[in-house]
């Protein structure tokens, strides 16, 4: 099949630099995904956007590019629930890899099996309405009790904005929760505010929250832009990123969010991305556990 982009989408950055920063050996990059190619794996008919294809050759050119030794493929929203293309993508990258997978409450224990087995290691539930179409929470609770049978843990996406409706939900599931990319808080709004505090309280009270500090692009509003050799981009988001890191560092993880999907502004380059890094984990000791000791915990929890 061939399916054409979403107009106004931008396609991921061509060329990326070489990073400044060099990350420590055995670094994960932990949130990253693959978009068909299309005429390969399907797009969902579902789907509230349509991607440009993005391979997992081309992923892990990228993983190599930038220094990392490991990746974290999660399903994206354009899939579905069709989990194929990641699962191929963690079959065919030598153990490097490792999954988080989309599924409805019809998979069979079957298919978890044969998913754990290719590595996968998670479920997302996102509720961005923007994205996806609710799913009732009776349905997720169930799926989070089935996977936390096999080890697994569950990846949550929403905004800053829904976590006071969503909390009770959230702090009953029965995994280890990961929360994306700081669960999107305004950094227009004080870093001690009351929103942000109140996702700080959340992983505060709750131990069993981790948090991804990654997709400054996304969060960002005054910028600079990680484009024309940036050393110091999205300066607005770094005293909420640091402040994760910093308070609870041995529950946060990074990740490039390549090919970086719905980005309408502008398309950061990579390079620059991974040059972030040190502004909100300021440290050796803070770098590897963000990039090395928390992922590696979580995903590959046999080799330590």
């Amino acid at each position: 099949m061939t399916f054409e982009k979403t107009p106004g989408w931008l396609d991921w950055y061509q060329g990326p630099s070489k990073p400044t920063f060099k990350v420590p050996a055995g670094a994960v990059d932990a949130h990253c995904h693959v978009f068909g190619p299309g005429d390969e794996f399907p797009f969902a008919p579902e789907r509230k956007y349509t991607p440009c294809d993005a391979s997992k050759q081309q992923l892990y050119a990228l993983r190599d590019h930038l220094g990392f030794s490991r990746n974290v493929v999660v399903q994206a929203t354009c899939h579905g629930a069709d989990n194929r293309a990641m699962v191929d993508a963690l079959v065919n990258s030598g153990g490097k890899a490792r999954g988080v997978a989309t599924v409805r409450r019809s998979v069979s224990d079957a298919e978890l099996q044969a998913m754990h087995d290719a590595g996968v290691r998670g479920v997302r539930f996102n509720f961005v309405k923007r994205l996806v179409d609710f799913t009732p929470k009776d349905e997720l609770v169930e799926i989070a009790e089935r996977i936390n049978k096999l080890g697994w843990h569950v990846v949550i996406y929403f905004e800053a904005v829904d976590l006071p409706e969503l909390w009770d939900f959230f702090t009953a599931l029965p995994t280890t929760v990961v929360v994306d990319h700081m669960g999107r808080p305004d950094v227009t709004k004080p870093v001690d505010g009351p929103e942000f505090e109140l996702f700080v309280k959340f992983m505060r009270e709750h131990s069993n929250v981790w948090s991804k500090v990654s997709c400054p692009e996304r969060l960002s509003v005054s910028g600079p832009p990680a484009l024309n050799g940036e050393q110091n981009a999205y300066r607005d988001v770094i005293p909420f990123a640091r402040r994760i890191v910093e308070t609870f560092p041995d529950r946060v993880l990074w990740g490039t969010d390549w090919p970086h999907p719905n980005l309408k502004d502008h398309m950061p380059d990579d390079g620059l991305l991974v040059d972030f890094i040190p502004h909100i984990a300021t440290t050796p000791e803070l770098q590897r556990k963000l990039l090395v000791d928390n992922p590696m915990r979580l995903y590959w929890p046999e080799e330590k």
